[in-house]
C-alpha cells in the first residue's frame, strides 16, 4: 500500500510539471525585436518584444511604421484588429497608411 501512494505521488508529480512545462511554453510566444512607430511630427514610439496573435492598441496614430522583429505583423485602422491595411514581413516599413490604431503579429 505505501509503494502505491509513492506512485500516485509521482504520478501527480510528473503531471504537473507536464502542465507547468506547456503552460510556460505557450506564454513564452512572441516576436523578437522591436516595432518601431513614428508621429508625424517624428515622434518616436516602441514595442519590444511583442506578444504574438495579440491586438495591441497603438499610442499615436503614426505616419510611418517599421517591423525590427522576426514576426510578420499585422497592421490595422481601427483599434479592435478588424480592419486590415496591410501585413509588414520583418525589416520592411509603410507610410501614410491612414493613421492606423492597432497592430498584431502573426505568430
Amino acid at each position: 500500500m505505501l509503494a502505491l501512494g509513492r506512485l500516485g505521488r509521482l504520478g501527480l508529480a510528473a503531471g504537473t510539471a507536464a502542465v507547468l512545462a506547456t503552460g510556460l511554453a505557450t506564454n513564452a510566444q512572441a516576436a523578437t525585436g522591436t516595432l518601431r512607430y513614428f508621429s508625424i511630427t517624428g515622434e518616436e514610439f516602441r514595442a519590444s518584444n511583442p506578444p504574438d496573435n495579440v491586438c495591441i492598441k497603438l499610442r499615436i496614430r503614426p505616419d510611418l511604421i517599421d517591423n525590427h522583429t522576426n514576426k510578420t505583423v499585422s497592421v490595422y485602422l481601427n483599434a479592435d484588429c478588424s480592419l486590415l491595411v496591410v501585413d509588414l514581413e520583418p525589416g520592411r516599413a509603410a507610410a501614410h497608411l491612414g493613421g492606423p490604431r492597432s497592430v498584431r503579429f502573426i505568430g
